[in-house]
């Protein structure tokens, strides 16, 4: 299969152009979706000019109307894909996504599914303030019925679009925004769907495993350079998929390496991590060397700014855990 170099957010726009492509029943909606200005974030930038205005089209600027459109038309069998501009701006349609979306199938005994994929943008690392910069999937987490997906390269990005959008149920698709310049190589076509509910290793190592996903990917990366040069051999499993959790990849790399550090922009205090900690402490607790460890941001609003770096994950910060769950043992 050919490839070719792209940013994540051209990977992105790719994605919704194979699907366009492929399915009639597949329609964009959002505010300034259609060109010429493409999102506020350009991830759709010339698809309205290729489909047309009546499969990416304009919204008001309303997210539960955003989200209530989208619903009515999945459960009458459309494939809609609708952007909430800033992840910050989605508790305006909570009831929408979980009363609605994530319940339909139950409350209808299975005879009524909403395949809705709602994308949206977490602005963290861009000095843009509280109200702007929220890592909120863990509110998601919550949902029965929902899926939450958060990719963090260019290929990923790809694969798990086009696996949300044709994914039967209703599923949020979480992009960070500092990550959409970052280029990788991206197969062409539609044939790298990501199975949603999968992890993958993007550093295998044998001292330590490091769970991540999103945009932490990158900064645990980093801090695993430089732990190897202490002669740490730490392990980066990016989760790619926060709900439903693929928790047996999870256990196979912290069986193998029996200590473990969750890394993650949402608040260390009641995130992702304290369900992942928790599963991993109840199934291994007799098998592992060290507690489990989390990292994350801080308990409070973020500031703007440069004062963001005060309150958010840093890198050393993945470094001096790690070390911290090390220093017991010879490595």
């Amino acid at each position: 299969m050919s490839e070719t170099t792209m940013s994540l957010r051209d990977a992105l726009n790719s994605a919704l152009d194979e699907a366009l492509r492929t399915d009639d029943r597949v329609f964009l909606l959002g505010e300034d979706l259609a060109d010429p200005a493409g999102g506020v974030n350009g991830v759709t930038l010339g698809l309205s000019t290729t489909h047309g205005n009546d499969r990416v089209m304009n919204t008001p600027i309303s997210e539960a109307a955003i989200i209530g459109a989208a619903i009515g038309a999945s459960i009458e069998g459309y494939l809609p894909v609708a952007e909430i501009m800033i992840m910050d701006f989605i508790g305006i349609a909570m009831d929408q996504i979980v009363n609605h979306a994530a319940k339909v199938r139950y409350m209808s005994g299975g005879r009524t599914t909403s395949p809705i994929t709602v994308r949206t943008a977490i602005f963290a690392g861009t000095g843009s303030g509280g109200t702007h910069s929220q890592s909120l999937e863990a509110w998601f987490m919550h949902v029965p019925g929902l899926k939450v997906v958060y990719p963090s390269t260019p290929a990923d990005a790809k694969g798990l679009l086009l696996s949300s959008i044709f994914d039967p149920d209703p599923v949020l698709f979480i992009e960070a925004a500092m990550l959409y310049g970052v280029k990788g190589a991206v197969p062409e076509g539609d044939g790298i769907r990501i199975p949603l509910g999968k992890a993958d290793i993007k550093r295998p190592g044998n001292d330590v495993t490091i769970i991540t996903y999103g945009l932490a990917v990158g900064q645990s990366l980093q801090a695993a350079e430089l732990l190897a040069e202490d002669g740490i051999d730490a392990e980066v499993l990016d989760l790619r998929t926060l709900l439903p959790l693929d928790m047996e990849t999870v256990l196979e790399s912290v069986g193998k390496t029996r200590r473990a550090v969750i890394v993650h922009n949402a608040t260390t205090f009641a995130g992702p991590g304290a369900e992942i900690a928790a599963q991993i402490n109840e199934k291994m607790f007799g098998e592992l060397l060290e507690p489990v460890q989390r990292v994350g941001a801080k308990f409070t609003p973020i500031p703007a700014r440069a004062s963001e770096a005060v309150v958010t994950l840093r890198v050393e910060d993945i470094v001096s855990t790690v070390r911290s769950t090390l220093k017991a043992v010879n490595v």
